[in-house]
């Protein structure tokens, strides 16, 4: 199958959210089970070409808008086996970053996107790449099912293109590209379109996510218990009409982890190994003394170490974690907290690190080797977050055998079943409502889990055996394309 996956971000390449990380391992791992499938990029001021190899330019291709014809050149790399498509355009993206900088978004993000979008739609003819399925990333590649019918389907109906279906996966539901309806005539939309039913139109904003969710052959989300949540009210933000009118074409499938470098058999940055088939975990006893005595935590191996990895801010949880943190420290547990936050919530934890020496340790940014090294050692992962369902921490964890625990509502709960609730096929802890003493509750359910060192050895051995590979992730979106292909082949006319 012939896939495009387009994408503004990719980890070798610009990362700024976890959408860099998805959308290469996906790309891997498509063609790594023998697909043929090609990345499309814009060229920002991130990507360095250099990265590439056997880089050539392989097309020029115009697109018009208001302002005149905008030319895009169209370069072919590898990156390693991946085929890569950049597009540049000096004044759009090549002196830019993906979405904007120190003083925010740029303000002309539509028109940005916008011609990227007409400009891979245009291209495919000249690069000697013609997909069956057009795989876009978010809500800047929203507009691109909604050009596919105008310029093709409804144009151009005998165009090889116009036997293409589309695949629109929604990664982050709360940035949706929200612009005034002014620019539609500069993005080349009637204003037909600008409507609440089948349109690009919410809250009297024109909206590239809900572009994307309305007019795509399939739209896919993070999990099957999450593409059944945004169909709820006051779950879908602001777009659960669409989902439930389009829930016949509504798919969630679970991202993976890359189990060549999150792999606790081989992991060089532990000092032992382990996995499902250790009967005694001594590997993994092992790697907690290392943490202990590396973070300078009191040495107790009976004592249960928490850990977070993230934004130390509202929409990491940590305005909860705040408001608990003394409490979760006086009930026997160490904490240790990785990422970045305000220079005040970073006073804060710094001010609990220094009160409770030996008990907590708070890491100003991201480092692998320590990253790493909290997997292999901790016991509990916290993931306080109210939304995270794209987030592979919890994956990343359950493969290390940390138990995590997670907001009930987050979009995680059916990736991670409820111990409390569900004995035999439970993997970690909820807490409901989402509050600090919700929050709390949850972890006295997994620390009194963890007193039981019966029960608590079948909850590790639990995580260490769920398969969350790419491989078995991209499967399931071969099983996706292939809704998008049937539906494709069976359409007569415009969809």
């Amino acid at each position: 199958m012939h896939i495009a996956l387009i994408t503004p971000e990719l980890h070798s390449l610009v990362r700024r959210t976890n959408l860099a990380g998805v959308a290469e391992s996906l790309a891997r791992a498509l063609h790594s089970v023998r697909q043929e499938v090609a990345v499309f990029l814009p060229a920002t001021l991130d990507v360095d070409p250099q990265l590439l190899t056997n880089l050539v330019q392989r097309a020029e291709v115009r697109v018009k808008d208001v302002q005149g014809t905008q030319t895009f050149r169209v370069s072919e790399g590898r990156l390693g086996d991946l085929r890569i498509f950049l597009f540049e355009h000096d004044l759009l993206f090549g002196r830019r970053h993906p979405y904007g900088n120190q003083e925010g978004p740029y303000p002309d993000n539509w028109r940005r996107y916008a011609l990227f979008s007409m400009a891979v739609l245009q291209s495919f003819d000249s690069i000697g790449f013609m997909p069956e399925v057009l795989h876009c990333m978010d809500w800047t590649t929203g507009l691109i099912p909604l050009y596919h019918r105008r310029l093709f389907l409804e144009a151009q109906p005998d165009h090889l293109l116009s036997q293409a279906g589309t695949y629109f996966a929604i990664h982050n539901l709360a940035m949706q590209g929200v612009f005034e309806r002014e620019i539609l005539p500069h993005v080349g939309i009637p204003h037909r379109y600008f409507r609440a039913i089948e349109g690009v139109e919410l809250g009297g904003k024109v909206n590239f996510l809900k572009a994307g969710a309305e007019f795509a052959t399939i739209v896919g989300t993070h999990s099957p218990g999450h593409a059944l949540k945004i169909q709820e009210r006051d779950r879908g933000y602001g777009l659960e009409e669409t989902f439930q009118r389009r829930k016949k074409e509504l798919v969630g499938i679970s991202n993976g982890i890359d189990y060549q470098a999150w792999n606790p058999e081989n992991d060089q940055a532990l000092p032992a190994g382990f996995g499902p088939n250790d009967k005694d975990l001594a590997g993994k006893r092992r790697c907690k003394a290392v943490l202990q005595a590396s973070l300078k935590l009191d040495n107790g191996p009976r004592t249960p170490i928490a850990c977070t990895i993230g934004r130390w801010d509202a929409d990491g949880g940590f305005d909860l974690v705040a408001e608990v943190l003394t409490e979760i420290l006086e009930r026997n547990v160490e904490l240790v907290v990785m990422g970045q936050g305000s220079p005040e919530m970073t006073q804060r934890l710094t001010t609990w690190e220094g009160a409770f020496v030996g008990r907590m340790r708070v890491i100003d940014g991201y480092d692998p080797q320590t990253a790493h090294l909290m997997m292999g050692g901790a016991d509990i992962l916290l993931l306080p977050s109210h939304y995270q369902p794209a987030n592979p921490l919890f994956a990343i964890g359950m493969r290390y055998g940390v138990v995590p625990v997670v907001y009930g509502r987050s979009g995680l709960e059916d990736a991670v079943a409820n111990f409390t609730t569900d004995k035999r096929a439970g993997l970690g802890f909820h807490f409901q409502p989402y509050t600090a003493e919700g929050l709390m509750e949850g972890l006295n359910e997994c620390l009194a889990a963890y007193r039981d060192p019966e029960k608590w050895r079948l909850l590790v051995r639990r995580c260490l055996t769920r398969d969350f590979s790419w491989e078995a992730t991209a499967e399931e979106y071969l099983k996706a394309y292939r809704r998008v292909t049937r539906r494709t082949k069976s359409r007569s006319g415009v969809e």
